[in-house]
């Protein structure tokens, strides 16, 4: 189901809690309002729907995936760039890594690992982010 985008800051800013396979249907949300907002979004945290979870919904080229519990366990080569948030105006300027790996949990409840780079690895980086209650 489609949810309204939470842009309320001390909402954004609550660090989410870990995530279980119960909570399949905010990731199904998730998605569905990633793919509702595809043309201005590539990537949403489940806060971003108002729900403290750490799950996290990416568009990686002409696939969105749901990442349950998504932890960074390797990065290189940080550089600066600016982003946006559909949750936010404008936008700001912040330290990213060009390539990362990152370990979830799918929506089958199996343990997964993906090497990202450039584009797909910031995204990710970004709704980790939100994860955490960090802000850009």
């Amino acid at each position: 189901m489609i949810k309204p985008i939470n842009k309320n800051l001390q909402s954004l800013k609550v660090k989410s809690q870990p995530a279980s396979i119960d909570d399949r249907q905010v990731a199904q949300d998730l998605l569905d309002t990633l793919e509702a907002h595809q043309v201005e979004c590539v990537g949403m945290a489940a806060n971003m729907i108002g729900m403290h979870k750490r799950i996290i919904a990416v568009s990686l080229g002409p696939i969105n995936i749901a990442m349950l519990n998504p932890e960074i366990t390797q990065k290189s080569q940080p550089y600066q760039t600016e982003e946006g948030c559909l949750s936010l105006t404008g936008k700001r300027s912040t330290t990213r890594y060009q390539k990362i790996t990152v370990h979830y949990i799918d929506l089958t409840g199996e343990s997964q690992s993906l090497n990202l780079t450039n584009f797909a690895a910031e995204i990710v980086q970004h709704e980790i982010d939100h994860c955490n209650g960090i802000i850009i």
